[in-house]
């Protein structure tokens, strides 16, 4: 890794102009680029003191081996310029969007002699008009089948279109009346184009024409007695009203949005958006980001906002307003680029109320939805955890499988109520039935390292106990609350995974020796980096972002750190409702709650008489006679107050 110092550019020698910039590493290639309103400004931030950068930041300087940059004319330019080279270079610690599912478009392929409608997925092609997407996918089948009565233009493949063409013979499309089948003659090139035309102005939101004419079409067969007719009209009236109407109307008339809300953990944000279009949700889309970098809420808005519209060939398709959870730090000059892109005024803003905050609140449910299946996916695919056991085994150099892998953290609020929590997962997969948490007291809790080495020392030394047969003794060792079956400690982990760096994962490690193990092997993940420690090396192992193997590390540090926050919780709820009725001989809990229930407060119980507190069902005389007496010469400091039942 090299040293920032190393490529550090003189101040004097960057322009204070706006511009864009671009980190590269070693080998050329580039891995970050950014914009500034000031250069200099900008790139010094980097420099200054590298050690107080944010921990990914850190990272992508220390790996650069040289930074450039370029001078433009306004924020404006420095933003298409900064969306061109993300684009092209895609740099590892920029924000990459993905679809988080290949979506279904209907698709009109203008660009051929013969128009065809069809359904298409994937990278979108030049000249190709698309609608959607669409969500289901029987959707956009339903859509079709029902315009092609009214609009019959070719939906047929290239290999079906020469065949008819050969035989001169229609397919089957043509037999039912779906087909104009310009394949053989039936319609004329430029008719057939005309239809298409028509296709796709019905789609972008043209509709009263077309239901006009067939309304009159319809009115006039009746007229002339051609009752078969009429009926083919009104059928035909019906099927467009019915895709028009898709989607309930949500908004006015008029309303054309495009409305995105986000979900996001440490990791991963999934991003989803509706597009309405004459008030009605014409379409749905996901898209699910890494976050490499310390990333804000503002800078993925934006970073999405400039990806989907930077993209979007039809500009056309760009709507009016743009709704989000929050604005980027920027957001003028994000709305006058997308203004420009569009070649009409565009709204970026937050709704704050009314009919399109609720409807951004049903986006949001969307996004939170999205990213927990998006979770539960890579966590369920057989194929990905044994790649991810693959990996990690090459990358660590292990020569037996890592069949059992074992997570410990460490939870509390400023050095009270400490609780360690190991978790385990066996075949890529959790399970919960060996979760332990282990209360830490004394010494032991002055910071994390100690309690680390204390929540280790008392696992490792019950698989000791276990392996050489000796008696178990669980007082003092784990939680006494923990009834599983304390033989489950003689399976030793294949793997040891701590939350921390170097410091972390050598102290875990010495825990370990000082008991005589040394054939377990440990290693830390830091929150929210991609950096893999190892005991003894000076630098840490980076695996790809896109590693099966890291993706894993990652589940077990989060998995192990909610255990313990929940044990944390638990312990800490415990700990805040003990008083003085805990130390009265003889009273249970459910009487205390008894008590609590009837008298309302600690404070109401001591002032009660004998003869009150047996009012109570469940307490005799003998009973109130000893609360009244220990509570008369209990501390009133022990009285919490006022407590729920």
């Amino acid at each position: 890794m090299a040293d920032p110092a190393s490529y550090r550019p003189k101040s004097s020698d960057i322009p204070t102009d706006p511009g864009v910039y671009r980190f590269k590493d070693e080998h050329g290639r580039i891995i970050y680029v950014g914009k500034a309103n000031n250069l200099r400004s900008r790139l010094g931030s980097y420099f200054v003191n590298p050690n107080t950068l944010p921990p990914k930041t850190r990272t992508m300087v220390h790996m650069a081996a040289g930074v450039e940059w370029t001078v433009v004319a306004s924020e404006q330019e420095a933003i298409q310029l900064e969306y061109t080279w993300i684009k092209e270079f895609t740099p590892r610690f920029n924000i990459m969007y993905r679809d988080d599912k290949s979506y279904p478009y209907l698709a009109v392929t203008m660009n051929e002699k013969f128009p065809r409608v069809m359904v298409m997925r994937g990278d979108k092609r030049k000249g190709v008009k698309y609608f959607g997407p669409f969500y289901p996918a029987k959707a956009i089948r339903e859509t079709v089948d029902r315009m092609l009565r009214v609009f019959p233009i070719r939906s047929c493949s290239a290999g079906v279109f020469r065949r008819a063409q050969l035989a001169n013979r229609p397919c089957l499309m043509g037999y039912i009346d779906k087909c104009a089948a310009p394949c053989v003659g039936r319609i004329s090139e430029e008719d057939h184009y005309a239809l298409a035309e028509d296709f796709v102005a019905f789609m972008n939101g043209d509709v009263r024409p077309y239901l006009r004419e067939l309304e009159d079409h319809m009115k006039q067969a009746v007229a002339e007695l051609r009752y078969e007719d009429a009926a083919r009209y009104r059928d035909d009236i019906e099927a467009l009203k019915k895709v028009f109407e898709r989607n309930a109307v949500v908004l006015p008339e008029t309303t054309e949005a495009d409305i995105f809300a986000f979900a996001e953990d440490e990791l991963e944000a999934a991003f989803q958006v509706f597009h309405v279009r004459d008030g009605r949700i014409r379409g749905q889309r996901g898209w699910v980001v890494e976050k490499v970098d310390d990333t804000t809420k503002p800078q993925l808005v934006e970073q999405l906002l400039l990806q989907i519209y930077g993209d979007m060939e039809d500009t056309e398709r760009i709507p009016r307003e743009v709704l989000v959870p929050v604005l980027p730090e920027n957001a003028d000059d994000v709305e006058t680029w997308m203004t420009q892109r569009r070649g009409a005024h565009v709204d970026l803003r937050v709704p704050q109320r009314g009919t399109k905050r609720q409807l951004m609140e049903t986006v949001q449910e969307n996004a939170d939805g999205a990213l927990r299946l998006h979770k539960s996916r890579r966590s369920g695919d057989i194929t990905a955890r044994s790649a991810a056991l693959r990996e990690l085994q090459e990358a660590l150099e292990f020569d037996q499988p890592l069949l059992r892998i074992e997570a410990y953290d460490i939870s509390h609020v400023q050095g009270t109520n400490v609780v360690g929590s190991m978790v385990v997962f066996e075949d890529g997969l959790p399970k919960k039935r060996d979760y332990r948490k282990f209360n830490v007291t004394g010494d032991a809790a002055r910071d994390d390292t100690a309690a680390m080495d204390d929540v280790l020392t008392r696992r490792f030394k019950n698989y000791l106990r276990e392996q050489s047969d000796a008696p178990l003794v669980l007082s003092g060792e784990l939680d006494p609350e923990d009834n599983g079956d304390p033989k489950k400690f003689s399976y030793p982990p294949s793997l040891v995974v701590v939350d921390g760096g170097l410091a972390q994962v050598n102290a875990a490690q010495q825990a370990l020796l000082d008991l005589g193990i040394d054939d377990i092997p440990v290693v830390g993940l830091a929150k929210r980096l991609e950096e893999l420690w190892i005991p003894g090396d000076e630098f840490p192992l980076v695996l790809p972002r896109t590693s099966q193997g890291l993706y894993l590390l990652q589940r077990l540090r989060d998995e192990s750190h909610r255990f313990a926050i929940q044990a944390h919780r638990t312990k800490r709820s415990k700990s805040m409702i003990h008083s003085a009725l805990d130390e009265v001989p003889g009273l249970g809990q459910r009487r205390r709650q008894d008590l609590l229930k009837h008298f309302g407060s600690l404070k109401k119980i001591r002032a009660a008489s004998i003869e009150e507190l047996q009012a109570v069902a469940g307490i005799g005389p003998k009973l109130a006679e000893t609360i009244h007496t220990a509570l008369s010469t209990a501390s009133p400091r022990q009285e919490p107050g006022k407590l729920d039942s």
